[in-house]
């Protein structure tokens, strides 16, 4: 028998994971997920989608206000100035294998801002830090993208906005109207989205004292995993596997059959249909291939049919995964660029948060319940 005694014989406590703690107060932005609503700073995202720039819309999470003309012409002059890459950056990018994940890339490269750029980030984070940062996320992403492939990295341009300039550092050219418009609103629709895993992580990182450069590294790491920022790719798999519309039915039914998840179906937080899928529905019907669309559109009916014939009263919609993946495939973006461009957008929200947490600041200690064992006794080795 053995000679301790336990804690509790009770299981973990229900809070494992958190849900439906409250672990901050934010005016930033807030996920109503039983009306599938989504706000930024009072505005309902379909106020914004389409209608602000991506800059208009950071400037809102990092100022508090949409700009006049005037702040946003001062505001673009700032992000121009913040788009070119430190030498050592480069050379780090240069130095890794062409097939490191190009999430892995954006991470290193995000933390060795801190080394390569003195002075720049401190311990007291503010605006121009979140500018120089989050401006040069599109770059990170752009030089990896084109040393795997032998080619060298394009300097951003001062005349072109942050979806213009991603593509542009990209691909090499100018975009198309038709590319870089639906990428804007892309951008627009995940800048922030409540208290996610990863804005969490970054706003433990903030409480400690900790800079924002490290701050954000613990983002990307965090919004890296499956379960949080890793699925988009994942939609553009099962969409790829299952091929045809002829094939749907068969393809969902023996997925449901092994117990497979669905991509980009499912929210922890919405209850209703996530409004960002509902924009991005739209956006890939004008922009998507027509039979990409179409198979993407029976997928999802076809799915959302099954799932809730399979799991009544589960309430599982399509959530931003899925019409993310057509999206980001119709302006010319491979799959495992899908979860670090989203990075490009949260940089925003991850910065603002951790703007936000440090204004008025507490470090984040959670308590735990411990369930483990007391009162045990050494024995010496010869004796076990």
């Amino acid at each position: 028998m053995s000679n301790s005694s336990t804690a509790t014989a009770h299981p973990a406590p229900s809070t494992n994971g958190l849900e439906g703690v409250v672990a901050a107060t934010t005016a930033l932005s807030h996920v109503f997920g039983e009306e599938g609503k989504l706000v930024y700073r009072g505005y309902d995202i379909h106020e914004l989608a389409g209608k602000a720039s991506f800059e208009e819309v950071a400037y809102l999470l990092w100022v508090g206000h949409l700009p006049t003309q005037q702040e946003l012409d001062e505001f673009n002059h700032k992000l121009g100035q913040n788009r070119s890459l430190p030498d050592g950056v480069i050379t780090a990018l240069r130095a890794m294998p062409h097939e490191t994940p190009p999430m892995d890339a954006l991470r290193t490269g995000v933390s060795m801002l801190g080394s390569t750029m003195p002075g720049t980030f401190d311990e007291d984070p503010d605006l121009d830090e979140a500018i120089a940062l989050a401006a040069r996320f599109p770059a990170i992403l752009a030089a990896f993208f084109r040393l795997r492939q032998g080619k060298e990295p394009i300097k951003g341009r001062a005349d072109l906005n942050t979806a213009q300039n991603y593509l542009y550092q990209l691909f090499g050219k100018e975009p198309d109207e038709r590319h870089w418009q639906p990428l804007e609103t892309y951008l627009v629709l995940l800048a922030d989205h409540g208290l996610n895993a990863s804005t969490f992580t970054a706003r433990v990182i903030a409480s400690t004292g900790s800079d924002l450069v490290s701050s954000v590294t613990g983002a990307v790491g965090a919004l890296k995993g499956p379960l949080h920022g890793g699925a988009p790719s994942k939609v553009l798999d099962m969409l790829n596997e299952i091929g045809t519309v002829d094939n749907v039915d068969a393809w969902l039914t023996a997925a449901l059959d092994r117990g497979d998840r669905l991509m980009g179906f499912g929210h922890r937080v919405y209850k209703a249909e996530d409004p960002r899928a509902e924009i991005l529905r739209g956006m890939a019907e004008r922009a998507s291939d027509p039979d990409f669309f179409a198979l993407s559109k029976k997928t999802e009916e076809r799915a959302l049919a099954l799932l809730n014939e399979r799991k009544p009263g589960r309430r599982l919609y399509t959530n931003v995964e899925f019409y993310s993946a057509a999206v980001l495939a119709a302006v010319g973006l491979p799959g495992d660029m899908f979860t670090p461009t989203f990075a490009v957008s949260r940089s925003v929200g991850w910065s603002a948060h951790v703007l936000e947490q440090r204004a008025n600041n507490r470090l984040i200690r959670p308590a735990s319940e411990f369930v483990g064992e007391q009162g045990k006794k050494f024995v010496p080795i010869d004796e076990r």
